[in-house]
């Protein structure tokens, strides 16, 4: 087997990028050559993800142990930016970003797919956006460069706003359209000015005790503080976390970006976007700052809670489609912010597998309101019923990833949130009793999704087209996954068992000397 190279790194990186250009430029030429070229370009993307994963290696303590507080990593490339400011080009490739990067090219194909007959204006722009977005995302899962990071960080962004503003729902107006951009983007740049802050503090801290100014992660790791400061610098990480994850009361931007973006806007913003605070949370946020997470555990996972009950209850009013399933993805996200701070391995595990499910599930509902809408022009559910007696695969498909969105066994939804909860219980059983609680709401508004949209008599006779090839071949790929992720989940434990096995080794070593009771 072919044994990649640190320098495939950047060349994963530049993939999205290159692509975009290429398909912004080739629109003179033909309007279907960019869709093309999108597509192509994803599918390259997700390939070379695919061969870095049968490369194997990510299991186990050989490759990513503690030594120092220092991670190893399966790949690295690092080249000197700007050396004056201690800035690198370092990127890093574990189990964990492996996995995000493998949803990143599998939704982003999807996305372009969907979006084949959707988007008829500005073509090319449209896939340069769309493209360029998944590049930042890229970014994100492989700098280690807190410097690098940022920059991603805040890029990925525009494109998202271009995508929602220009490109918003046909039912929208522009007025409201542009408002539900800005509004994503005013949330996400004031968090982002929020992490700027606190990199450039523990930049300047680790270079008051050692001499050296650093942007690198692994240099970082090791950073001593203050206790008061150190809670500081990590509430400045959690706050532009929790904005993009979202954690209440930082989501009221979520359900009108949803509302008006189109539908592979849509698919990228919940399938891989709000991983990446998920992502950067396990990566920088806890184990940058390890004491003070210990302290703050308490408090996140409560929110977490709430998060749960508040994104269910509200699901459950809603009669528009893509407002109703944009709130079951704050239910779902305080999934992952309760296992994230339970702090053991089962909890952390289960973490990863709830955000590749989410990921899955959500995309593939909102591809559903896609199809839906270009059937009846609407996505008020109240407008809708009988569906299953005037479309053949739509709704037994759509039963299948509501399903999957309320946590039934044997789909990849229930693997993570039980294993969330599992956890969560030996760290603190309160939370996990009441955070359960949240799997029955979820069945109410999967049933009120259900039985509204697609059961009782229809509110018309005109025959509808039902799934074509394209559409269809999208969602069988997604309900295979889903259903392969929930009855045999090894292999993403087996890929993403090293890297949280580190970052319990931070846990362990930083905290457990001085709090001698099970879990957090």
């Amino acid at each position: 087997m072919t044994v990649f190279a640190p320098e495939i790194l950047p060349w994963l990186l530049l993939i999205p990028f290159i692509g975009g250009l290429l398909a912004w430029q080739t629109e003179r030429i033909s309007a279907a050559l960019p869709r093309w070229i999108a597509l192509f370009t994803m599918l390259s993307f997700f390939i070379i993800t695919c061969l870095l994963w049968l490369q194997g290696g990510y299991s186990g303590g050989a490759v990513i142990e503690a030594i120092g507080n220092t991670p190893q990593w399966q790949l690295e490339f690092q080249r000197d930016w700007i050396p004056r400011f201690g800035i690198s080009f370092h990127l890093a490739l574990d189990g964990l970003s492996l996995i995000m990067l493998l949803l990143t090219g599998l939704l982003g194909m999807m996305a372009v797919v969907c979006s084949w007959k959707e988007i008829d204006k500005h073509v090319g722009f449209f896939h340069l956006n769309l493209l360029w977005n998944l590049g930042g995302v890229a970014g994100v899962f492989l700098t280690v460069d807190l410097f690098l990071f940022f920059f991603f960080w805040e890029m990925m962004l525009v494109p998202m706003y271009f995508l929602i503003a220009l490109w918003g729902h046909k039912g929208a107006t522009g007025r409201s359209r542009i408002s539900a951009a800005t509004k994503f983007f005013i949330y996400t740049q004031a968090s982002g000015l929020l992490l700027l802050i606190a990199i450039i503090g523990l930049v300047l801290i680790s270079a008051q005790t050692t001499g050296v100014l650093t942007f690198d992660y692994e240099d970082l790791l090791n950073t001593s503080m203050a206790p008061a400061v150190e809670m500081v610098l990590m509430l400045g990480f959690f706050i532009a976390f929790a904005v993009k994850l979202p954690v209440v009361p930082f989501h009221s931007w979520l359900p009108d970006a949803h509302a008006q973006a189109p539908t592979a806007g849509s698919v990228d913003l919940a399938g891989v976007l709000l991983k990446t605070a998920g992502y950067g949370l396990l990566r920088f946020g806890v184990p940058l700052f390890p004491n003070a997470s210990l302290e703050f555990a308490p408090i996140a996972m409560w929110l977490g809670v709430f998060g749960i009950f508040y994104g269910a209850v509200l699901a459950c009013a809603q009669t528009d489609i893509k407002r109703l399933i944009a709130y079951t993805s704050v239910s779902h996200m305080g999934f992952v912010l309760v296992g994230i701070y339970s702090g053991n391995m089962v909890a952390l595990q289960g973490v990863v597998v709830q955000m590749l499910a989410h990921g899955l599930s959500a995309g593939a509902l909102f591809i559903l309101c896609g199809e839906i809408y270009e059937r009846l022009h609407t996505r008020d559910i109240r407008e809708m019923g009988g569906l299953w007696s005037r479309l053949r695969y739509l709704p037994p498909i759509a039963l299948i990833f509501t399903a999957a969105s309320l946590g039934l066994p044997g789909l990849g939804n229930f693997v993570g949130e039980i294993m969330v909860l599992l956890g969560a219980f030996q760290a603190n059983p309160a939370a996990a009793v009441l955070a359960s609680g949240g799997l029955i709401l979820a069945a109410i508004y999967g049933l009120i999704f259900m039985q509204k949209a697609f059961y009782g008599p229809a509110k018309s006779a005109v025959p509808l087209p039902d799934l074509s090839a394209r559409e269809l071949s999208i969602l069988v790929v997604l309900a295979v996954l889903l259903i392969g992720l929930g009855v045999y989940p090894q292999p993403v434990f087996d890929t993403s068992v090293a890297s949280m096995q580190f970052l319990n080794s931070v846990y362990s070593q930083s905290v457990l000397p001085t709090v001698p009771t099970a879990g957090w």
